[in-house]
């Protein structure tokens, strides 16, 4: 295969905004023993670890609850759904020729929850929470890049928040940022992002031509796919 693009999931391929939102309030409420709603969340609730959103509402033992009571929430919580053209894209990726991964906080049990089949099959590799170190650490994406044998000068990394960046830049590899999700286009570009894709249409083989350009928070409008 010639190059690689990986992908975050949440916010990226993945719009599960409400889904994470309910499950966060879900179990502030059962152990506040009061209604929690997504608009009692903190606004960086989304980008922001689950153990500091849910202790600044006041859970205690927060890391204990989480281990206790997450998937069962994730698990029956509703809303997820792809964003529009990451199925035609991933699948244009993979008929270019050109290798695809995951690296994800995510669990790897939770992937069939919330991926369609036909997405994780054009997935080579999937890197999940118990693989390696959570980004902004590098460990991840290297990870995946040593499972596919990619060059990380011959690799993208799109993601939606600014720790995706910090990785993918720590790797060495290309930093794209997906404007539709979590962090917002103004933070990427602050956090170093090569590229800040408007729209996730944009995702296909034109991925990889950004791994030529300068580092300098380009926003992209040209078609990738």
């Amino acid at each position: 295969m010639t190059g690689a693009v990986l992908f975050d999931m949440d916010g990226v391929l993945l719009d599960s905004r409400h889904t994470m939102l309910a499950t966060l309030a879900g179990i502030a409420t059962v152990a506040l023993g009061r209604r929690v709603t997504a608009v009692d969340l903190p606004p960086d609730a989304l980008t922001s670890p689950r153990v500091e959103v849910l202790t600044g509402l006041g859970v205690a033992e927060a890391d204990e609850l989480c281990a206790l009571w997450w998937d069962p929430a994730l698990a029956t919580a509703t809303g997820t759904t792809l964003f529009p053209g990451v199925l035609e894209g991933l699948t244009a990726i993979k008929g270019a020729g050109i290798a695809t991964g995951l690296v994800t906080l995510q669990t790897r049990t939770r992937l069939p929850w919330l991926l369609p089949r036909a997405v994780l099959a054009l997935l080579d590799v999937t890197v999940c929470r118990e693989d390696a170190e959570a980004k902004p650490a590098p460990d991840g994406l290297l990870l995946a890049l040593g499972k596919l044998g990619a060059d990380p000068f011959e690799t993208a990394f799109l993601g939606d928040t600014v720790g995706d960046i910090a990785a993918a830049r720590a790797a060495g590899i290309t930093p794209l940022g997906a404007a539709w999700g979590y962090a917002g286009p103004a933070a990427l570009k602050a956090a170093g992002a090569a590229a800040v894709l408007d729209d996730p249409i944009r995702i296909g083989p034109g991925l990889l031509d950004f791994t030529s350009c300068p580092r300098t928070g380009l926003t992209a409008t040209a078609r990738t796919r």
